[in-house]
């Protein structure tokens, strides 16, 4: 009885899954498409969760939910000439996302059938899970992102960086928000350290369970972006020296450690055995870092502008001139 109840309940959400991407794709008032999509996200979330992947569903919630449709509704707030689409253009977009979705559908409908029809049946999950008590760590999936496949998660932070170089390349932030309303600036305050104090112990529980650097960094960031819908000068907390500082420690941490590791085991990434766990902590301390400042950065929107002075400070500096 039990598994018809979930089998029912795994259907009905796959059809709701479904509804929501087409309505996504369809609508023409820009608001609604983005309610859709962060809708969206956290159901594709709960689907991870039904398919045992943890770490999936946590990084779906949080970024590609949570964090993307933050970005997508700050976005709607500086450019609000234009919310919804014209007849033309929206049928233009429309049947362009249409036939770009089916041309994915087809390359991983044939992924999935070479996978399991034409591949010689060898898996490597039996290997990961043998060799992840020598990886220094004892979830499988870190093991794969920090140890066995660490060049690739290097490339990943890789791409956060480049991305958000475009987004400060565009220019100063965009304007702040004006202070936010009684219950909102409540509910922060008391959610605010619950996410950071979580992501601490998404960081630290990676190496055991799902966690990990881009969850924790995504959900500091969360913290953060929270902060500044509230009127909180988060960029005043910092200065251009210590942002830049932040963005580039992640790559820097796992880049030295690679270079390392390379004059000591002569392989790039090749970590001691004794080593291992150490190593991988500080990388994924040092990404949780980059990560939270770039999406941080992301959200609003370019380098914060430089504190302008107040009447009396310029009146001091004049004086001064004055009397020099």
């Amino acid at each position: 009885m039990n598994d018809w109840l979930l089998l029912s309940f795994d259907i009905l959400i796959l059809f709701i899954l479904l509804g929501l991407a087409w309505l996504t794709c369809n609508t023409k008032e820009i608001k609604r498409g983005v309610t859709l999509f962060v809708a969206f996200g956290l159901l594709l979330a709960v689907i991870w969760a039904r398919l045992k992947a943890p770490d999936l569903a946590l990084a779906e919630a949080i970024i590609g939910a949570g964090i993307s449709g933050a970005l997508l509704l700050k976005a709607m707030r500086d450019y609000t000439e234009q919310t919804s689409l014209s007849s033309e253009t929206s049928r233009f977009y429309v049947w362009g996302i249409n036939a770009a979705s089916l041309a994915l559908f087809v390359l991983l409908a044939w992924g999935l059938w070479h996978a399991l029809e034409r591949s010689d049946g060898v898996r490597l999950a039996e290997n990961v899970l043998i060799t992840t008590p020598e990886s220094g760590v004892s979830h499988p999936v870190t093991a794969v992102l920090l140890n066995f496949r660490a060049y690739d998660t290097l490339l990943e932070l890789a791409v956060v960086f480049t991305a958000v170089l475009v987004v400060l390349a565009m220019g100063t932030k965009q304007r702040d928000f004006g202070k936010g309303e009684p219950i909102l600036i409540a509910m922060v305050r008391w959610l605010a350290p619950i996410l950071i104090v979580t992501s601490g112990y998404l960081l630290w529980v990676g190496a055991h369970a799902p966690g990990g650097a881009f969850q924790a960094g995504a959900m500091l960031a969360a913290a953060f972006i929270l902060m500044s819908m509230t009127g909180v000068r988060v960029d005043s907390m910092l200065n251009d020296s210590s942002m830049r500082w932040l963005l580039v420690i992640g790559i820097g941490v796992f880049t030295i450690t690679g270079i390392v590791m390379l004059l000591i085991n002569g392989h790039f990434l090749a970590y001691s055995k004794e080593l291992a766990k150490m190593l991988i902590l500080l990388i994924e301390a040092a990404a949780t870092l980059s990560i939270a400042a770039a999406l941080t950065l992301a959200y609003l929107g370019g380098m914060p502008k430089p504190q302008q002075k107040t009447q009396s400070a310029v009146k001091i500096d004049k004086t001064e001139e004055g009397t020099s």
